[in-house]
């Protein structure tokens, strides 16, 4: 009796020792919702921290991991950096490129101890556009596949890595000029053996598509949009595969070769967050502050054509249902368990039914007011809300509002990244290092 548990025991521990992979941003399926239910809901700067490690430079790029290595991007500078501001505010352009050399960089890290495995500059020099104060030039989130490391940056190229750091090709793009010089930030997707990457820019905008094993281009397709900033969603379903591309002119749908299937016109004039599908819907979201048109859409598969819902109407065919005032501007929306969170830029909360729309509370207001940039994610029974001081809000879920508790990071913390939830690890990026949070035992 005494071999059967020890051994029963050695398989339960072995089992949850193992970390789960999250190869892009917001993890395989884009949703951020964690597959174990044993996250952590309480840490500070130093409670359940299981390491933290200093990054050098500024990204906003989430880190991703596979097997034992975590994977994420910077850009250092090597003249005098900016501070950055909080909250969100006017007056951020800054229209002239920076003149001192900067240095772009993939790093890996150990995902148990935070140590440097490797790190690669992929290239040095000047930049070749100029960003906002509150962005920076590795604002996309890597991928990987598991066998390399697709490290995208904008405004200079695609960069294909092994998990040891070797180059494995590079594609350069374009540096496009952005809506008031704000950089750019939409992370590629990969598909089959295919990279996807969506460049919504004010000069030419384009889908493209390269051959992920040699970077050669499958496909160049042109986009009659100007500057966003949302990921491209690669959407699976019974009826067929589909590439989802938010804009500020049409959300677009194209088939892998990048021939349209279907447009929906009625988004706000800035697009940013991400789409992902949930229990048989896609969810399209579009928020900018300044717009009267703040959309969330539902949408059902095996659509074509135009879309477009009349003036007054929030259904159709194809689209369960829609709300032309409810988005976000920065972070995507979240469902899990069947409920729809909007966290708002502003500390504001709302959850709706995820099928109907039907509203169960409105933008319920946390206790502090700085801004939120970062998604939304979930675990078990608990939503996590992290602002950019380094504050996070735990609520349980369901359809009443119910603030549990929060937790804050050191108050030199700035996070505008979202996590990667990997097992029972919190992955958190600020602008000064990477925490692994996980519970002690």
């Amino acid at each position: 009796m005494q071999t059967l548990t020890l051994a029963l025991l050695i398989i339960a521990t072995t089992a949850y020792a193992e970390p789960a992979n999250w190869p892009q941003f917001r993890g395989a399926d884009s949703r951020g919702v964690a597959t174990s239910v044993d996250l952590p809901d309480r840490w500070s700067a130093t409670e359940n921290i299981e390491w933290k490690a200093e990054i050098p430079g500024r990204g906003w790029s989430s880190p991703i991991v596979w097997g034992d290595r975590v994977f994420l991007t910077t850009v250092i500078n090597h003249g005098e950096t900016e501070p950055l501001k909080k909250g969100l505010y006017f007056g951020g352009d800054r229209p002239e490129i920076p003149a001192s050399e900067h240095e772009w960089k993939v790093m890996c890290l150990g995902l148990a101890t935070g140590k440097v495995i490797w790190e690669k500059t992929v290239r040095k020099g000047r930049p070749l556009t100029p960003i906002h104060i509150k962005s920076s030039y590795a604002s996309e989130t890597p991928l990987t596949d598991g066998k390399n490391v697709y490290a995208c940056f904008g405004s200079v190229g695609i960069y294909c890595l092994d998990l040891d750091g070797r180059e494995v090709w590079q594609h350069t793009l374009p540096a496009p000029k952005m809506r008031n010089n704000w950089g750019t930030s939409a992370s590629p997707v990969l598909h089959g053996e295919r990279l996807y990457y969506v460049s919504d820019n004010d000069e030419q905008s384009y889908l493209l598509a390269l051959d992920k094993n040699t970077g050669k281009e499958a496909f160049r397709a042109p986009r009659w949009e100007k500057s966003n900033w949302s990921t491209p969603f690669i959407w699976q379903h019974d009826k067929r595969t589909e590439i989802i591309t938010p804009g500020t002119g049409a959300i677009m749908s194209y088939d892998l070769d990048g021939k349209p299937l279907w447009k929906l016109r009625g988004m706000s004039v800035i697009t940013i967050a991400t789409p992902y599908a949930a229990d048989g819907l896609l969810y399209v979201s579009s928020g900018y502050v300044g717009d009267k048109m703040k959309p969330i859409y539902a949408i059902k598969p095996g659509a074509s054509g135009d879309l477009t819902l009349p003036e007054g109407q929030t259904s159709s065919e194809f689209i369960a249902w829609a709300n032309p005032g409810i988005a976000p501007y920065n972070p995507s929306t979240l469902v899990h368990n069947g409920l729809l969170y909007v966290l708002y830029d502003r500390a504001l909360v709302s959850c709706f039914d995820a099928k109907t729309g039907a509203q169960h509370y409105d933008r319920q207001r946390l206790e502090r007011s700085a801004g939120f940039t970062t998604s939304p994610w979930a675990s078990g029974d608990r939503i996590y809300c992290l602002n950019e001081d380094g504050v996070c809000y735990v609520l349980h879920t369901g359809k009443t509002f119910e603030l549990l508790h929060q937790n804050t990071l050191a108050p030199d913390d700035l996070c505008m990244a979202t996590p990667a939830l990997v097992g029972d690890r919190l992955l958190i990026r600020t602008d000064k290092r990477l925490y692994s949070i996980r519970k002690v035992r």
